[in-house]
């Protein structure tokens, strides 16, 4: 009689190894698609570069041999722009709160512009504030909105319309040197071109509006994106006010260094662009990306570790640009 084996079953071993394989597969996919969303650079768009604009000067560090500018003092002084730095501490110890001023008065709303990084819109493409702004020969420059870690918002720059998904309060530069505050929901992009919006911010939330301080800084959520931190407490902040057209202020506070600076939370935030004068403000990406820039150099001190993270944007200053 022939012998007929039965089929084994499979032993645990084997089975463990398929679940581990089946396992690291969809590990890998997870791990893909994180970088894919946070890491790897998507380029839509190539900017052409600003320093090709018709009219505009050579670089900054040439620009300041020409006009009463200094980096020593934090000011600049030209026909056209009038840039003044202040460093303002308060507080001691634990409390102590660093941050820096500058107000700044233009001749023409034009000379107010942003810049991408690496000159391209797209997601995780990122350069330091400080190289940004020298490949645009800024004069002065603060970190932008951090567009690229996120995917909506209405984003406009330089007249262009670049994404068009409205969520959230936002912030809007006009060719009449005003700036507005406004819910994207509530204006179209066509209607903001239409009134001579220039560029758009989309982060916040608005400190300023309508001259008064916005009274409710609990709730407020930017994103949900991985890897984000509640913004509600102390934290380094950048931001822009408007002070009467053409007359802005921004203003840039270190924070999370033990005994250098703390940060600012939302509130006292608005509490200093008020007594600055803003009749608009807005909050801008904090953290690590708070960065302010002048004539060649970084003015504040980064997380304290003077070292810059990289961004997706730049609003930045600079001599020459005709509309």
């Amino acid at each position: 009689m022939m012998n007929i084996r039965k089929k084994q079953p499979w032993s645990f071993k084997r089975k463990l190894l398929i679940v581990m394989i089946v396992v690291l597969l969809s590990l890998g996919t997870v791990i893909y698609s994180l970088a894919d969303r946070y890491l790897i650079e998507h380029v839509e768009v190539v900017v052409a570069d600003d320093t090709a604009t018709a009219g505009v000067s050579t670089a900054a560090t040439t620009v300041a041999a020409e006009v009463n500018a200094t980096s020593d003092d934090w000011s600049y002084s030209s026909d056209d722009i009038q840039i003044q730095i202040d460093q303002v501490q308060t507080g001691s110890g634990s409390d102590q709160i660093t941050y820096f001023v500058a107000d700044v008065v233009l001749k023409e709303a034009s000379s107010l512009r942003s810049a991408f990084a690496d000159s391209s819109f797209g997601t995780n493409i990122i350069e330091d504030t400080s190289a940004i702004a020298s490949s645009n020969n800024a004069v002065f420059a603060i970190n932008g909105d951090y567009y690229g870690f996120r995917e909506d918002g209405v984003i406009i720059r330089n007249g262009t319309v670049y994404r068009d998904d409205p969520v959230r309060d936002a912030m809007a530069l006009f060719d009449d040197g005003t700036m507005k505050t406004y819910d994207e929901e509530e204006i179209s992009s066509s209607d903001l071109l239409a009134q001579g919006a220039t560029n758009t911010l989309s982060f916040g939330p608005i400190l300023i509006q309508d001259g008064n301080i916005v009274s409710d800084f609990s709730s407020v959520k930017i994103d949900s994106n991985f890897g984000n931190r509640s913004i509600q407490n102390a934290n380094p902040r950048t931001a822009i006010g408007m002070i009467a057209p053409n007359h802005y202020v921004f203003v840039v506070v270190d924070g999370r260094s033990e005994g250098y600076s703390r940060g600012m939370t939302l509130a006292e935030l608005a509490d200093v662009m008020s007594d600055l004068g803003a009749t608009e403000a807005y909050n801008l990406d904090g953290g690590g990306s708070s960065t302010m820039y002048f004539m060649g150099r970084v003015v504040n001190n980064p997380l304290g570790k003077n070292q810059e993270r990289g961004v997706s944007d730049i609003l930045y200053i600079k001599e020459g640009v005709t509309s």
